[in-house]
């Protein structure tokens, strides 16, 4: 086999890397370790910066986002005491889509089929060869065969545990990692949210954070130890901790229900650079992992797409290099900063084991600053709405 690119991984990034490059005029072929129908099943953020929502529909696949995603001007900030309200659209005249990326997958699934785009599933052993020479290439085993397919080349979307960044030599990798003792539990239900807006509440019990997919889907967090399990929350021990943190207006008013899924995700924040190496370069949760707090990690993997998809098309289509030459420094730039938000939403909004009184009073002190500031709340809302690519 031969193409243009490799796309190793099949998740959104892969998928909307692919979706951008073919629409140019660049063949792909994209290789995904799981099924199908597990890619789909993966439960992951909701909420869609500006730049998103415009790449989505700059490659054919955001018709049904618009149609059934839910714009937000806004979201909250509270401690108990005192509920912030960040105002997107007055202070950036833009606005965030809630709208899963489940959904954003199974989107560019179809609009992947419809090109006849190729994408094989249940790819195992894959190897980048060559990736410093002229002539990559990528070996793997599909339906029982050991395949090799040949390109001018690859691009890493396969997340933070595949093989595109272990592939870059240690000698050249930097890799920056802030591990944070605690993780989210996470209940979706089929109920209506406990607002019209996400909130993220700040409580003696830690962090929470209400957030929905659609009018009668809500996705809702709690704040754990890492030694927890799932199984060590049942749906009433969840619920009860949750409105222990939530406002109590919001509590008193909460419906509750059964668990569709639960999960618990660890919280960390972690770079590698460079993003390139040769003819390889990475994407997405290959170089970086953000908290989930700042709602960054889909957005800042397409960003990263946004870059990539331009620089590739010139390589590829015009034998340009000077945009895959500046790819890593120019991702980088705008990774550091959505870095530097996520990390500081963290620490305003959760509870640390062993902390001291001081800690709690400075994030009281910064929620009423918010309160008081339209400069703060301008920061924050441009930062959330994400910056520009």
């Amino acid at each position: 086999m031969k193409t243009d690119v490799v796309i190793i991984g099949g998740g959104p990034s892969g998928l909307l890397l692919s979706q951008l490059l073919n629409r140019a005029g660049v063949e792909t072929v994209v290789l995904e370790r799981s099924p199908r129908e597990r890619v789909l099943s993966r439960i992951r953020a909701g909420v869609l910066e500006a730049g998103t929502v415009e790449m989505l529909q700059k490659a054919g696949a955001g018709e049904r986002m618009l149609r059934e995603g839910h714009p937000h001007e806004g979201c909250i900030f509270s401690d108990g005491d005192l509920m912030v309200r960040i105002d997107f659209g007055a202070l950036t005249g833009k606005t965030v889509m809630v709208y899963g990326q489940t959904e954003v997958t199974a989107d560019l699934y179809a609009a992947q089929d419809a090109m006849g785009a190729t994408i094989l599933h249940e790819v195992s052993e894959v190897a980048i060869r060559d990736a410093d020479s002229d002539a990559p290439f990528v070996e793997f085993t599909h339906d029982g065969a050991r395949k090799r397919i040949d390109c001018a080349y690859v691009a890493g979307c396969d997340g933070f545990h595949g093989v595109s960044r272990r592939t870059i030599p240690e000698s050249v990798r930097r890799e920056y990692e802030r591990v944070y003792p605690f993780g989210w539990l996470g209940l979706l239900s089929r109920t209506p949210p406990a607002h019209d807006e996400l909130i993220y509440a700040n409580s003696a019990n830690g962090f929470a954070l209400a957030s929905m997919r659609n009018p009668m889907l809500s996705r809702y967090y709690v704040q754990v130890p890492l030694s927890d399990r799932v199984e060590d929350w049942s749906d009433d021990r969840f619920w009860e901790r949750l409105k222990s943190c939530l406002p109590g207006e919001v509590a008193e008013t909460l419906v509750t229900g059964p668990s569709i899924e639960k999960s618990i995700a660890p919280l960390r924040s972690f770079v590698s650079e460079p993003l390139r190496w040769g003819r390889l370069f990475l994407v997405g949760d290959a170089a970086h992992i953000v908290p989930p707090t700042g709602a960054k990690g889909l957005n800042l993997a397409v960003s990263d797409v946004f870059y990539l998809h331009r620089a590739l098309i010139d390589a590829v289509r015009h034998g340009e290099t000077a945009g895959i030459d500046s790819y890593s420094e120019r991702a980088l730039r705008r990774i550091w900063k959505a870095m530097r938000f996520s990390w500081s939403m963290t620490m305003m909004v959760h509870r640390f084991d062993g902390e001291d009184s001081f800690a709690a009073e400075m994030r009281r002190a910064t929620l009423l600053h918010l309160s008081q500031s339209e400069t703060a709340r301008r920061d924050l809302a441009e930062n959330y709405i994400g910056l520009p690519f």
